[in-house]
């Protein structure tokens, strides 16, 4: 496995399985502009890092969501040239936001592609605690707007009772923050119809999931330099 501190290591058929694409995908993309291209290695062989993998799950989120691969281009054009493979995260979760709740009962080779790797018995049985996906005979009831995420969340190094406690932490956080600005909404907008719910939140909800994005990464970060011992130290660093 590869980090930001570290030469990529993947190549591109690597790159590609990790990623549930095929290398012609990928070399298209590189020809589109749409992948920054590999550091070349021994032997010319090109290698791959989290930055690609970060960017090929932005990619393939946006084109889940119906966009075009001209809409693609513009979208991520506007995007900061030295984006992380963190930055890039948030990005494909403010995409992948925009869309409804889906669920969808899958076999065992399809539910290892939507993951983008083979996946282990394990790692089966911990996706299940998670709620992320379900048995259903030989098939898989899976959500698959959660499926990636949470399997990179099996690459953590933690145990599966912490991740299952964070996961308790935000939705019971979340499910409070939506409570009280749904009744903040409630009383500022005393007289409506089905119809205007329905648009005021279709306006709302990336506004909303933005500043929650952006709000909790800030959080997080003091969170890490007071954990870090830096305190006020840190502070003069950009968010």
């Amino acid at each position: 496995m590869t980090t930001e501190a570290e030469d990529p290591t993947l190549t591109i058929d690597e790159l590609a399985a990790r990623s549930g694409v095929t290398v012609r995908t990928v070399r298209f993309y590189g020809t589109r502009g749409l992948l920054p291209p590999p550091e070349i290695g021994p032997r010319r062989v090109g290698r791959y890092g989290h930055a690609h993998l970060a960017r090929l799950a932005l990619i393939e989120e946006l084109r889940l969501q119906g966009m075009t691969l001209a809409a693609i281009e513009r979208y991520l054009s506007r995007l900061p040239a030295d984006l992380t493979e963190q930055d890039l995260a948030v990005h494909r979760a403010v995409v992948s936001s925009w869309a409804p709740e889906a669920v969808e009962t899958v076999g065992r080779t399809e539910l290892d592609r939507r993951a983008g790797r083979p996946l282990t018995d394990d790692d089966v049985r911990r996706l299940a605690a998670m709620d992320v996906l379900a048995a259903e005979g030989d098939d898989w009831r899976v959500d698959t707007g959660m499926l990636r995420l949470a399997v990179q969340l099996l690459d953590l190094p933690f145990s599966q009772e912490v991740i299952l406690a964070a996961r308790t932490t935000l939705l019971d956080h979340s499910r409070a923050a939506a409570q009280e600005l749904s009744a903040l909404l409630r009383d500022a907008v005393p007289e409506h119809t089905p119809s205007d719910v329905r648009t005021l939140s279709a306006h709302m909800q990336p506004l909303v999931i933005q500043a929650l994005l952006t709000t909790f990464q800030r959080s997080l970060r003091h969170e890490v330099r007071e954990w870090l011992g830096e305190g006020e130290a840190g502070h003069g660093r950009a968010d």
